[in-house]
């Protein structure tokens, strides 16, 4: 009798400890999951009607692969009149425009073409296996017609696969497999120039070379952009920190559960 409770007791400490095996694996799945999608990310706020510094996030997937090749589409039913990239070591960036169905009016004048594309290319450089890589952008004039834009990507390995990051999230539905980036845009400024200066010969510069209404670098611009920049830094990092530890708690209270199951067996043989 007593060897068949313990053989009982040891069966049963064997399926909780393989439900909590799935339970962890699952965990570990789905939150490194969360963080391989190809995003964008404003630098402040992306405001109606303004101007706004973006990055476009680019995780790589793979561990046997490296990525050599980024291309962001920008939807001309809401085109942006100004889309500049900032050179990237490594990295060649082209920017192809197309012409508009319906010219658009900034300052003051027609323009009949806006950017459809940029691509970005290794040029002795890679994202390789446990890398990321940031591509920034100047964007402007946002629309003032619609919440967000949908920044349809495709990513290229150096092995030739290729994923399209180019499916709409919905909202209520269960996030795509291969979900597109999507800039939200907070409410019009007053100034309408968002949380990024508007396009000037210093734009290509880098972030701190961002300009004022007068066309001049002030202190005070820098200060701001740094201080804009610290605190979306902090928001990351505390974001991060917070799935880390949750993800840390579960597996925690899976190996609490199983242990004490077995040890409530092992009392009871």
């Amino acid at each position: 009798m007593n060897v068949s409770r313990r053989t009982s007791s040891r069966a049963a400490a064997t399926r909780v400890a393989l439900a909590g095996g799935i339970a962890l694996s699952s965990v570990v799945l789905l939150s490194g999951t969360a963080f391989a999608h190809v995003s964008v990310q404003p630098e402040g706020e992306a405001a109606k009607g303004g101007y706004a510094t973006v990055n476009i996030k680019v995780p790589n997937e793979r561990d046997n692969a490296s990525t050599v090749k980024l291309e962001v589409n920008f939807p001309l039913d809401h085109p942006l009149a100004s889309v500049m990239p900032q050179p990237v070591p490594g990295w060649k960036a082209e920017v192809t425009k197309s012409k508009l169905s319906k010219p658009l009016e900034l300052h003051g004048k027609k323009i009949n073409e806006a950017v459809s594309k940029v691509t970005w290319t290794a040029d002795g450089s890679k994202i390789g296996p446990g890398q990321f890589q940031q591509f920034p952008l100047s964007l402007g004039q946002l629309p003032e017609d619609v919440d967000q834009l949908v920044l349809k990507a495709i990513q290229t390995y150096d092995n030739k696969e290729v994923v399209r990051w180019i499916e709409e999230p919905k909202d209520g539905a269960d996030e795509p497999q291969n979900p597109a980036p999507v800039l939200k845009l907070s409410a019009a400024s007053g100034d309408h120039h968002g949380g990024g200066a508007a396009p000037s010969a210093s734009a290509s510069a880098g972030p701190d070379a961002k300009a004022g209404h007068d066309g001049k670098t002030g202190h005070d611009d820098k200060t701001g952009a740094h201080e804009e920049k610290t605190v979306t830094a902090s928001s990351s990092s505390t974001d991060t920190t917070a799935r880390i530890l949750g993800v840390v708690g579960i597996l925690v209270g899976i190996a609490g559960v199983a242990f004490g199951v077995l040890a409530g067996r092992r009392r009871s043989a």
